[in-house]
């Protein structure tokens, strides 16, 4: 097979999967650009900033920022706080990045918590090439977004709409991953293991403040538990073959 049947087979494989971000990003990307055109930025600033920084509520934040004081520190200090979740993210990709040559430093820039739900639970197929299957997973989610973006900002100008409650396209958006994820999969331990810590690290913590100790305990009990959660996986995948 040459490289542009390669490429063709993978971007038809891709497509599909990201059909249900399209929706949600379409939404809350059109949000955002509205907000950034009542908030005094013209439809230019929304393009370059979707498209260069890509980090979902950050740029909402990052509105904030720029009408404010410049304070560089807080800036970084704040991005930290709100992204932190990225880096387990990135702990997580690194198996599934190896290999992937020029494409590894786009895929990293463009890991956002939807892409990554895609393809670190994707079961690509033989015949399709992993590297440029995460590759459109992350670019059309990328594109998806900024082209949101930038239809709110060039709406913003002429049509002025209520926002309230639209934040919630994400959360019905996670919640089809997660039941779509769920019955893909024979063995559900990662997954109970992920919304009991969740629970417990939100009455804990509050909800702000419980995403991040939520991803490191999740982190320390599936380490812990990864050799009993792999026997527990190869035993189903034998059931299922017999």
């Amino acid at each position: 097979m040459n490289d542009s049947a390669k490429v063709s087979q993978a971007f038809r494989a891709a497509f599909p999967v990201t059909v249900p971000i399209l929706a949600g990003f379409a939404f809350l990307g059109i949000a955002y650009g509205v907000f950034m055109n009542v908030s005094g930025f013209g439809v230019g600033y929304t393009f370059l900033m979707s498209l260069l920084i890509f980090a979902g509520s950050m740029e909402f934040v990052a509105v904030g920022l720029l009408l404010g004081p410049f304070n560089p520190l807080g800036a970084l200090l704040l991005t930290l706080m709100v992204n932190a979740r990225h880096l387990f993210y990135g702990l997580s990709m690194l198996e599934k990045y190896k290999g992937t040559g020029w494409k590894k430093p786009y895929l990293i820039f463009g890991m956002c918590d939807e892409s990554f739900s895609i393809n670190y639970s994707a079961n690509i197929p033989q015949n399709i090439d992993r590297g440029w299957y995460l590759f459109f997973v992350t670019l059309l989610n990328h594109l998806y977004w900024v082209a949101g973006a930038t239809v709110g900002g060039l709406l913003g100008s002429f049509v002025r709409f209520d926002l309230a409650g639209l934040e919630f396209v994400m959360t019905a958006l996670f919640v089809v991953i997660f039941v779509e994820q769920w019955m893909k999969q024979k063995v559900h331990h990662s997954a109970i293991i992920g919304i009991g810590v969740s629970a417990a690290s939100l009455i804990l913590f509050g909800g702000e403040r419980f995403i991040v100790p939520a991803m490191i305990a999740i982190l320390a009990v599936l380490t812990l538990t990864r050799k009993a959660s792999e026997r527990k996986a190869a035993e189903a995948e034998e059931g299922g073959r017999a």
